[in-house]
């Protein structure tokens, strides 16, 4: 009985899933061609960081309070609301540009509005996890998230660039539009379990700001959780500043070459759907802090491979192994998360990691576009040593800057191993199941 309820709950998932993949698709190509229509208008990396940092403000400010929604009502509606409201400010979108309105300052203040819903979104599908995809297959269903992402990579970016010649930013926003429907759809069809929260003190009895501070505290209390967030956020901070240059750096380098950007990011979608598809097979070490830290290793070496290149024969490869340690790093830390946290407290503590992620986030687009074209573009113009490794172009000073951030990539995982605390953590924290067990055999 029990094996019957647990295929039909990961069949329920695989809707969802399959729902969202298809709406990925469509969100990735118009973000692509949104990206190639703000750099045409003003050929500015500090223009294309601002879209993703302030994506990211709004969902920092309500972080903690999308956690208390998340674990106190229906997961399915607000997954359900993240997704519609992402059509109407893709409507809105498509009417500015068509009338000929749509400004820079436009595009800030829809990703304000998005990182707000899909906050909610993404907290209210994340918390749904546990409660519909039995424990030994955490991993797996997280290697499926990872397919869904990169796989949207390998079709979004070429289909996006060949079609942005032909039917512009309205066509394939219009694209956009009817795969959200889909994913609503797919959620609407599927019956996802609510948990009923027995903490009711936290219910009945604490103040917001404890309310709010309740996640923070747990994870500041479990010292090897708290251990796992830090090298997190030193390894995503100089991930996001990298990733959000990118874009730019490919395009000063190759004059506007929308072919190869596209390529490079089919290129990150084979390798993440591969890395994917052989940890959904695999499972992952049994030593889930293992694969977080060589998944780091991996990403931040071929990173700085990526940097060094300056054409397609070395960027196309380095870019896939990159793409290809994603899912394990990812993966395996949403099963230690997954694992070590209570589901009736994962909204709020997963809303408190999420919310310091965020903030190194913002802070890594706030500082990227500047450094990169205020300090590191103009130094290697003035004739820098360095210019004969990255050339003297604006694309030769973001090199640089990418190649220092993978460096840091690199250093975080290799620490890891020589850290007791956080190479140790799955022994020194029990999951929480059998912190359940241990309570009912002592009574």
């Amino acid at each position: 009985m029990n094996h019957k309820n647990n295929s039909r709950h990961i069949h329920k998932f695989i809707i969802i899933w399959l729902g969202q993949f298809i709406s990925t698709i469509g969100s990735s190509m118009t973000s692509f061609a949104i990206e190639i229509w703000a750099w045409e208008i003003t050929e500015k990396a500090t223009s294309l960081t601002l879209i993703g940092f302030f994506s990211l403000i709004p969902s920092i400010i309500i972080s903690p309070i999308s956690g208390i929604i998340v674990d106190r009502f229906n997961r399915k509606l607000l997954m359900m609301l993240g997704d519609s409201i992402a059509v109407i400010t893709t409507i809105v979108l498509l009417f500015l540009y068509q009338h000929e309105q749509l400004q820079i300052w436009h595009l800030y203040v829809i990703s304000a509005i998005n990182g707000t819903f899909n906050q909610l979104q993404y907290l209210a599908y994340s918390a749904s996890v546990v409660l519909m995809v039995p424990k030994q297959h955490y991993t797996r269903v997280s290697s499926m998230d990872f397919i869904s992402g990169y796989g949207s990579n390998i079709l979004a970016p070429p289909l996006a660039g060949y079609l942005y010649k032909i039917i512009g930013l309205s066509g394939i926003a219009g694209i956009d539009i009817v795969t959200f429907l889909f994913a609503i759809t797919s959620i609407f069809l599927v019956k996802i379990p609510q948990i009923l929260n027995q903490d009711e003190e936290y219910l009945n009895g604490e103040n917001i700001w404890k309310k709010l501070g309740f996640g923070l505290h747990y994870i500041f209390a479990r010292k090897s959780l708290l251990a796992l967030l830090i090298a997190n956020l030193l390894f995503w901070l100089p991930h996001d500043i990298g990733d959000s240059l990118y874009s730019p750096m490919i395009l000063s380098r190759t004059n506007n070459d929308t072919f190869v950007l596209g390529s490079l990011a089919a290129a990150a979608g084979f390798g993440g759907v591969i890395g994917a598809i052989i940890v959904s097979i695999w499972g992952g070490f049994r030593r889930k802090i293992k694969g977080v830290l060589l998944g780091m290793i991996g990403a931040g070496l071929s990173k700085i491979i990526f940097g060094l290149g300056r054409t397609p024969l070395t960027w196309i490869p380095a870019q896939f192994c990159s793409s290809c340690n994603f899912p394990l790093n990812g993966s395996s830390n949403d099963a230690i998360w997954l694992a070590k946290v209570e589901p009736n407290v994962q909204g709020r503590v997963f809303a408190a990691r999420s919310l310091l992620l965020q903030f190194v986030s913002a802070f890594g687009l706030l500082i990227a576009g500047p450094l990169a074209d205020n300090i590191f573009a103009p130094a290697l113009f003035a004739g820098s040593r360095l210019a004969a490794i990255f050339g003297n172009s604006a694309g030769g000073g973001i090199a640089l800057l990418y190649v220092i951030c993978a460096v840091c990539m690199f250093l975080v995982g290799v620490i890891g191993f020589y850290i007791p605390l956080l190479w140790d953590m799955e022994r020194i924290l029990p999951d929480y199941d059998a912190e359940c067990a241990e309570s009912i055999h002592s009574k």
